[in-house]
């Protein structure tokens, strides 16, 4: 049976910011991106998530990403190698701290918005991330751009990578996703983004934004949390795969789960895309 991971950007309120429906949200995905408190999510927050996903038997990955609460981790930072490193470690020690208390584990990391985006061609930014995973807790996964050279950089130095497809972005002919700033780059219509990511699971290719077929292959699908709609998509995302047979299961970590079904041998396709994040 063919299955894949559906994840989603989780934790992400603060205070008296909201910031989408992680309750409902994690009735439906595999996997939680919880933020790690440096671009969004406060403690309280975030432990409350932890819990939720535990419940759910959810899998937790730790969403690090830059120190930037104002931009919500979306600006470029040209950050030394050694404050890197320890940011990042920084995020994923008291992630695990939070999960422990919540009776659950982190068992990957993905790294959230421009810094996502910037360490899938910088290499030293990306060394940098590598390391941090290396020195805090080596059998983490980590979740990267498909197609993008830290995807061998990361295998290279001997962590596990998942790669994953965007269900609510659109992508180009050249198997990149549309950037942010172009009309059209983020989908809308839940019907729309189940078809395609049925389509990509089953035959491993995606329309692009000029209608042609481009290749894409993937671990894990990504619904934003914070899109408008997100819940609609992802139930409907989950509903088209799991009624051709589908199976939703996370890539790591979940002990149990009352949605999901019980695990088989997971596949692990060679990515083709790369992207904006």
């Amino acid at each position: 049976m063919t299955q894949i991971d559906l994840n989603s950007d989780l934790g992400e309120s603060l205070g008296a910011w909201k910031m989408g429906d992680d309750t409902a949200m994690l009735r439906i995905v595999s996997s939680a991106n919880v933020a790690c408190g440096f671009h969004a999510g406060d403690a309280a927050g975030i432990l409350a998530t932890l819990k939720a996903a535990h419940t759910h038997g959810v899998a937790v990955g730790a969403h690090v990403a830059y120190p930037d609460l104002a931009g919500f981790g979306r600006r470029n930072m040209d950050i030394s190698s050694a404050d890197l490193v320890a940011d990042v470690i920084y995020q994923i020690g008291a992630l695990q701290g939070l999960a422990r208390a919540a009776g659950t584990r982190v068992t990957y990391v993905k790294p959230h918005g421009a810094l996502y985006n910037t360490i899938a061609h910088d290499s030293r930014q990306g060394n940098d991330v590598i390391t941090a995973i290396l020195e805090i807790d080596p059998s983490l996964y980590l979740v990267g751009l498909a197609g993008s050279p830290l995807v061998a950089q990361a295998r290279d130095r001997g962590v596990r990578v998942i790669a994953e497809a965007f269900a609510d972005r659109a992508y180009t002919p050249q198997g990149t996703l549309v950037s942010r700033r172009e009309p059209g780059a983020v989908l809308h219509d839940p019907a729309l983004v189940a078809r395609r990511m049925l389509r990509l699971v089953e035959d491993g290719v995606v329309e692009t934004s000029d209608g042609s077929l481009t290749r894409l292959q993937a671990d894990s699908i990504c619904v934003h949390g914070d899109s408008p709609g997100a819940i609609e998509m992802a139930r409907a995302v989950r509903l088209a795969l799991e009624q051709a047979g589908v199976r939703i299961q996370a890539f790591a970590g979940a002990e149990s789960s009352s949605h999901q079904q019980l695990p088989t041998s997971h596949r692990r396709p060679h990515a083709l895309s790369t992207s904006q994040y």
